[in-house]
């Protein structure tokens, strides 16, 4: 219920009363009991409430019914959701993204007025009542809910390009991934220089941003910010935001931000792992970043550490233990490279340049016809310098390579 309020403030309400009722089941006319709709409805009236906000999702008929009661409009924690979404959408793929979700949530909701008709027959074969305002909105929706689903298809492979072009170069791709107002958006400003916009409530940020990171090693990587988690993410903006969330997917490394803080945190991790479950990304190399420990005790920490012993514990905000972070990010891309030797022909430039680009270079000695790279190498890039590994490193990287993939 706090975080229903927290997502109604964020909407732009304001909260003058909440109500809660067990039961067994909902009723499948009006969700709560006849006694709870008489009680919100002098509630609702005694406090002059515009709006009434449920939890879980209503049918039609349900809503219908409960804002025939009410007298006033009557919205589900999707539809809030969904509207937070609307306000949050800044770019052209985030506002694509939440219109197609809306009309996807909308469509099964439409109810007709019977009476009410927008187009009559005027000719043979067309005379009689010809179509009622129900089908054409519901047309409309469909061919507008078609229109959204190419535009965001052209956008979805241009982001396949991207991904692809990232792969061949073999740029580490890192996600931040994490419950809404974890701390996801200050981090990567502060990481790389980020003009993103952060703010103290929930979903403050939908857009994607990707930035480059130069880890302390001199290492670049790709660091990508996604749209928060939260409980009961709608279905319908998990199937419109399939691009955006493809990021994860697609992440060599993600950092799972935490609020430390927050009394509900073991509930958001696992909410977390629940989408992350759904996106098939569980199993992916990870780090667990407990932000916000400005705002807990020494205790608290000393006992948070106790628990979560892989975990890095920072504060975003004010900047501490981000090195300890960068390092354990190092550590986790290294793990994915193999240490060799190379003696490359100085007319292999692009072999050359590739060593410095894509891989880790410790040391190099120019000789009188090639170069020697001693270097971390990305095990998917390897094959390409299998040619010209030292004699000496041949067995030894080799072996390396089939136990990494035999892991894979």
């Amino acid at each position: 219920m706090d975080e229903l309020e927290q997502l109604v403030l964020t909407a732009g309400g304001i909260v003058v009363a909440r109500v809660i009722q067990l039961k067994d089941k909902p009723d499948p006319r009006t969700y709560i009991g006849k006694g709870k709709v008489e009680e919100i409805k002098i509630l609702a009236g005694t406090k002059n409430a515009d709006i009434v906000v449920f939890d879980d999702d209503l049918s039609a008929s349900q809503q219908r019914h409960l804002e025939d009661e009410f007298n006033c409009r009557v919205v589900d924690r999707t539809t809030l959701i969904l509207d937070i979404f609307a306000q949050r959408a800044h770019s052209n793929e985030g506002k694509l993204q939440v219109e197609l979700a809306q009309l996807n949530y909308l469509l099964p909701r439409l109810v007709g007025r019977g009476v009410e008709l927008s187009r009559l027959g005027g000719g043979i074969g067309t005379r009689g009542p010809g179509e009622t305002k129900l089908e054409v909105d519901r047309r409309r929706i469909r061919t507008r809910i078609g229109s959204l689903r190419s535009q965001l298809k052209k956008v979805a492979q241009t982001r396949n390009i991207q991904r692809k072009h990232r792969k061949k170069t073999s740029v580490t791709c890192v996600s931040l991934v994490g419950y809404t107002n974890a701390g996801k958006s200050t981090l990567l400003s502060l990481l790389t220089g980020a003009d993103v916009f952060v703010e103290d409530k929930l979903f403050a940020t939908l857009d994607s941003t990707t930035r480059r990171l130069a880890l302390p090693n001199q290492q670049n990587i790709l660091i990508s910010d996604t749209v928060g988690f939260i409980h009961k993410l709608p279905h319908h903006l998990v199937a419109a935001f399939k691009s955006t969330l493809e990021e994860v997917r697609e992440a060599d490394l993600l950092l799972h931000i935490i609020d430390s803080s927050h009394p509900a945190m073991k509930d958001q991790i696992k909410a977390v792992y629940k989408v992350l479950d759904e996106l098939e990304s569980l199993e992916k190399p990870r780090i667990e970043v407990f932000n916000k420990i400005d705002k807990i005790t020494s205790d608290e920490l000393t006992n948070l550490k106790s628990q979560f012993t892989n975990g890095v514990f920072i504060s975003a905000k004010d900047g501490v233990n981000v090195k300890e972070l960068l390092e354990r990010i190092e550590n986790s891309i290294e793990s994915r490279h193999v240490e060799t030797t190379l003696l490359i022909p100085y007319n292999e430039g692009g072999l050359i340049a590739r060593a410095h680009s894509e891989g880790i270079v410790l040391k190099l000695e120019y000789l009188d016809d090639k170069v020697k790279i001693k270097a971390k190498i990305p095990f998917n890039i390897l094959g390409d310098f299998e040619n010209y590994i030292m004699t000496e490193d041949r067995k030894q990287t080799t072996d390396r390579l089939k136990n990494h993939k035999v892991r894979g």
